[in-house]
Formats: C-alpha cells, structure tokens, sequence
C-alpha cells in the first residue's frame, strides 16, 4: 500500500498545509494515524523556521506569542476547539454522561472552555519564552510530532464514546501496529534533542494520558474533541518540561 495517501490525509486532517486528498473515507482516516507525528514535524518544521527568522528582529516574549498564533492558524484551531470542549462538557456536565457529552458536542463556548484555552496558551507562549531564548530549534521540530504521536495509542486502544462521531473513524481503522509505526516517526522527529528530549516526551505522553484516563473514568471512552483536548495538552507538557529542563 502506498503511504503518499495516508500522509496526506493526516496532512490534510490535522493541517493547513495543501494535500490534495479527494473525497476522504473512513478507512482512509484510520490509515493515516501513523502519519499523525509526520503531520506534526511538518508543523514543527514551519515554526523552527520561523523562529530562526525572527530570533534577531523579535525578543522571546514577542517571538513566543507570535509562534503560538501561527501555530493555531496553522492547525486551523482544531484541537483547541476541541479543549475548550472538553472543559465546558466537564464543568457543565456535573458528572452525568449524557450531559457532558451534549455539551462537548454543543459549538457555543463557555466560561470554563474560555479559560482553558487562555490559560493553556499563555502557558504555552511562556515556555516557547525560554525555548526561543535558548535557541532550540530541535524542541520546536518536536514538539507538535511528539503531542500527536500521543494520541495514537489512546485513539487505537481505548474505546470511543460515541456511536459516531468526526474520530469514531479512526478508533475504528486504529491498529496496533499503527502506534508503532507512529512512535518510530515522532522519535524521529525527536532525535535532534538527543538526551534532552526524555523529559519532555515522558510530559507529553503523561498530560495526554492522564486526561485521557479522567476523560474515560468520566464517559466509558473518548471522543473526537478529547483527542484534540490531549494533543494540546501534550504540546502544553513537551513545552513545559522543555522550559524546565
């Protein structure tokens, strides 16, 4: 089987980045999730590039929020929409099942989503403040490849809360061997940090597991909006650990 389709789905999928797909199925789905941290080296790749363009002209602080708004415009919001999601249907859902997932499935932003995304993102451009003042290009290459191989394992090996649903398709087409071929790819991506990509990466699998995990304990399984709440929060535990390291 050829791997250009695939690639370009999760291209396609998870990016801004022009991938000439076509009509897209649901086995076409499943099949890219070993491309998920492709995807994200791709991300990864345009903001080092843009950091090493901005590192003279710009300070830190200016240089991190600006990466941190083309890196949402780059993924279209995708994932942060899906954060703010699972923080209102939590807030809201006051423990019933029923109604958190209505209110993760409802567009309207709360309070509790609102805050979540400000938070998350300030956290975010805080680390990229001392990653850019180190000048590690290689951490930013990693970082959204390592949030996205994350989630592959969750999408593949916990059930799905919902009958149907924008990620049923690829927890369905999800296979073993795809978390594998996924976590050759983000250690790829990772090898320039060398020994300083260990703590980051153990951030990144912690934070989206263990949202994972309270999400499932929750509602029996996941959804297409935790998946993108757990690439965020991974990106958010890569760069944390990266800061501090």
């Amino acid at each position: 089987m050829s791997v250009a389709r695939p690639l370009a789905v999760a291209v396609q999928f998870l990016t801004r980045f022009p991938a000439r797909v076509g009509d897209v199925t649901g086995e076409d789905l499943g099949r890219s999730l070993p491309f998920f941290p492709v995807a994200g080296a791709l991300l990864g790749a345009a903001l080092a590039a843009l950091a090493a363009a901005i590192a003279g002209p710009l300070p830190p602080l200016l240089g991190g929020v600006l990466l941190v708004a083309v890196h949402a415009f780059l993924t279209g919001g995708l994932h942060l929409d899906g954060l703010a999601d699972v923080f209102d249907g939590f807030s809201g859902g006051a423990g019933d099942r029923a109604r958190t997932l209505a209110i993760m499935r409802d567009s309207r932003i709360g309070a509790h989503g609102a805050a979540a995304l400000v938070l998350v993102l300030m956290l975010k451009a805080a680390a990229l403040v001392t990653v850019l003042g180190r000048g590690d290009l290689f951490a930013l290459l990693a970082f959204p490849a390592v949030a996205r191989f994350a989630v592959v394992p969750l999408v593949v090996w916990l059930p799905y809360a919902r009958p149907e649903g924008l990620g049923k398709p690829f927890h369905g087409g999800g296979r073993g061997w795809h978390v594998a071929a996924a976590g050759a790819f983000a250690a790829a991506a990772a090898a320039g940090m060398r020994g300083h990509a260990v703590l980051p990466v153990i951030g990144a699998l912690l934070a989206a597991g263990a949202a994972a995990l309270a999400v499932h304990r929750r509602l029996g399984g996941l959804t297409g909006d935790v998946y993108g709440a757990c690439i965020e929060l991974a990106e958010l535990g890569f760069l944390l650990a990266a800061a501090a390291g």
